[in-house]
C-alpha cells in the first residue's frame, strides 16, 4: 500500500513540473520520433553482467535515462513505466523496461537495484564507466550535466538531464520517443498496437505434421 501511495503521489505532483531539460510537452500523438538516434548500448546490469541491446532480441525495449538521486523527473518516469507494464497485462512479457543511470559515480549497482525494484521488479537498471555511459547517452541523443550549489561538497550535486522514454522494436530498431508526461495509458496503447502489427507480420511457424 505504501508503495502504491508513493508512486501515485509522484505521478500526481510532478507531472506538471518538468525539469530544466525535460522534453517539451507531448504533441498530438504524444511521442517524438528523433532522427540520428543509434539504438545501441553495451552496459552492465546490477548483478555485474554485461548487457547489450542484442540481449533482448525478439522483445520490445522501453528505455529511460536518469539517476537515483533525482527528486522528481526520474521517480515519475519509473512510476509511469511500471504503470505501462501493468496496462500491458499478459503482453508485458514482450516488453523489457530499462533504466540507464547518468550518475554511475553515486549509483552503485546495489543502489540502482534497490531503486528500480521499488517501482517494479521487472525494470532492469544499467550502469557502466563514465565513458561507457556517456557513449550510450550520445547514441540516444541524451544530454546531462552536473550542477553544484555554491559551497556544496563534491558529491552533493544534481544532474540536469533529458527526459522521456525510448522504444525499441523486436529487431532492436528505434521506433519512438515518448515525451515526458505522456500518459502511461497512451504509451501502453501505442506499444500494444505495435505488438499486434509485429504479431501479424511474424506469425508463429506451423508445426510439421508427424
Amino acid at each position: 500500500m505504501m508503495k502504491r501511495l508513493c508512486i501515485a503521489a509522484c505521478c500526481a505532483v510532478v507531472l506538471g513540473a518538468p525539469a530544466a531539460w525535460a522534453d517539451a510537452a507531448p504533441d498530438a500523438q504524444n511521442e517524438q520520433v528523433e532522427s540520428g538516434i543509434v539504438p545501441r548500448y553495451l552496459l552492465m546490469d546490477t548483478h555485474g553482467q554485461a548487457i547489450s541491446d542484442q540481449d533482448f532480441a525478439g522483445r520490445f525495449q522501453l528505455i529511460a535515462f536518469g539517476y537515483t538521486f533525482c527528486p522528481d523527473i526520474c521517480p515519475t518516469t519509473l512510476a509511469e513505466m511500471s504503470l505501462v507494464m501493468q496496462k500491458l497485462g499478459s503482453q508485458a512479457g514482450r516488453l523489457q523496461p530499462l533504466f540507464v543511470t547518468v550518475d554511475p559515480e553515486r549509483d552503485t549497482p546495489e543502489v540502482l537495484n534497490r531503486y528500480t525494484k521499488f517501482f517494479d521488479p521487472r525494470i532492469v537498471g544499467l550502469t557502466g564507466s563514465t565513458d561507457l555511459v556517456h557513449h550510450v547517452a550520445d547514441h540516444f541523443k541524451v544530454r546531462y550535466e552536473k550542477h553544484w550549489e555554491p559551497g556544496a561538497a563534491k558529491d552533493k550535486y544534481s544532474v540536469d538531464h533529458s527526459a522521456g522514454m525510448y522504444l525499441l522494436g523486436p529487431d532492436g530498431g528505434f521506433l519512438a520517443k515518448f515525451a515526458y508526461a505522456t500518459p502511461p495509458q497512451e504509451i501502453a496503447a501505442r506499444i500494444q498496437a505495435l505488438m499486434e502489427e509485429d504479431a501479424k507480420s511474424h506469425p508463429p511457424a506451423k508445426r510439421a505434421a508427424p
